[in-house]
């Protein structure tokens, strides 16, 4: 794990919170944009939590330069801003999650744990700003990239986009855990998105089919 926040006391109280579990560990932290990516590239963490505001390179395009390494990290984003531009330009960059300081501490842990197992995760705030988003960008045709989506594949992107992870899909759709991560594996290459997060953002640009 990787911490890039500027605020000294916001990464002393992450990295106690994520220390204190187990099954999770930070490696370091950076309080530039320009630190977060050459840390990144050097300690290959497996998440990196940003923060949008930083000194020179903001955490939006530190996390676009970090998303096009190979085998680059999951970026979590960590703000105090509940702005919808921000939530849009994060996904586009390849954040797979995007949460609010002020969030539990257990809705933070799981959060990283979501992120770092491949899933998207949104606050619910601000998954209900980006799912008004999607509507409100629908295209009158159906010549959209999500045009020829089965109406399984189609309740499967909404759930992706609501932040629904592998096991409350499968409750929701009535199939099982393995056959819904399939169905997901699928659906990703049939898109052209490079993971859950990236769906999301395309489900914006394009519109989900009605």
């Amino acid at each position: 794990m990787l911490i890039c926040d500027d605020a000294p006391i916001t990464r002393m109280g992450l990295r106690m919170l994520i220390d204190a579990e187990p099954d999770l560990r930070v490696a370091g932290e950076a309080e530039t944009g320009t630190e977060a990516i050459e840390r990144a590239s050097t300690w290959e963490p497996t998440v990196v939590l940003m923060d949008i505001q930083l000194p020179g390179i903001d955490g939006i395009t530190a996390t676009a330069r970090i998303r096009r390494a190979q085998d680059a990290p999951k970026v979590l984003i960590l703000t105090t801003f509940e702005r919808t531009d921000y939530l849009h330009d994060a996904l586009r960059a390849g954040a797979s999650g995007f949460l609010l300081k002020d969030a539990p501490p257990e809705r933070m842990l799981a959060a990283i744990r979501s992120v770092a197992e491949g899933n998207a995760d949104l606050s619910p705030a601000m998954t209900r700003v980006l799912l008004d988003s999607i509507g409100a960008h629908l295209p009158a045709g159906n010549d959209s990239l999500f045009g020829t989506l089965t109406e399984q594949e189609t309740a499967l992107l909404r759930h992706i986009a609501s932040g629904a992870a592998n096991a409350e899909i499968a409750e929701s759709l009535g199939l099982t855990e393995a056959t819904v991560k399939t169905y997901v594996s699928r659906l990703l290459g049939k898109i052209g998105a490079r993971d859950r997060a990236h769906a999301v953002a395309l489900a914006y640009q394009h519109g989900l089919p009605r």
